[in-house]
């Protein structure tokens, strides 16, 4: 059911560390954590660190110890992905000429975050990502424009409309969201099951 080859379909490459900037801005939700934790940081680098964690849909609670114990100028763990946006939004609005933005989580994480970072004039190509967790997407609604989380299955009801959507594999940058449309459009009710494509 999705189309193959869309540009605009997000790649990551993985995070390599900048030894040159002068700050470096760690993002990470869930497994994203292992980005860092696999890493050998030298500790000059971690010495102009700042790591901001939220846990996401990870069960794994030692990730967050195992990041303190890097040794990290800063390491802070937000209750939710909303507020370690407000977080990072503030450190964007500290950071100086030199800082580097790194984010590494799920699909819906990366590109809200991300998003921040373009906000602050940042371009996207400068900024390393990693997808790690969950391939469950975030789906904005082209018919009331309301956005769900976690999508794992297309088609699948909008939560704001009920209509029935198809997951395209079209990306917006901009809304950090994949597009769903309306599959029964011309015959209500017509839907295929819903397949599971993004556990």
């Amino acid at each position: 059911m999705l189309v193959q080859g869309i540009k605009s379909r997000p790649t990551y490459r993985g995070i390599t560390i900048d030894p040159h900037a002068r700050r470096h801005i760690f993002v990470l939700e869930g497994e994203g954590a292992l980005s860092l934790l696999e890493q050998t940081v030298p500790p000059e680098v971690l010495a102009r660190s700042e790591i901001l964690y939220t846990a996401g849909g990870s069960r794994e609670k030692q990730h967050f110890l195992a990041l303190s114990a890097l040794g990290a100028d800063q390491c802070w763990q937000a209750p939710s992905i909303e507020t370690l946006l407000f977080r990072l939004r503030a450190s964007l609005t500290n950071a100086t000429m030199g800082s580097r933005l790194y984010v590494s989580g799920t699909e819906g994480f990366i590109g809200q975050a991300m998003g921040l970072g373009i906000d602050f004039g940042m371009d996207y190509r400068s900024i390393p990502t990693e997808h790690r967790g969950s391939l469950a997407r975030r789906v904005q609604c082209v018919h009331c424009k309301g956005t769900t989380e976690n999508v794992t299955a297309s088609p699948f009801t909008c939560t704001h409309c009920g209509l029935t959507l198809l997951v395209r594999d079209h990306y917006s940058r901009r809304l950090a969201a994949f597009q769903g449309v309306n599959i029964d459009a011309e015959e209500p009710g017509t839907a295929p099951e819903p397949e599971e494509l993004f556990s």
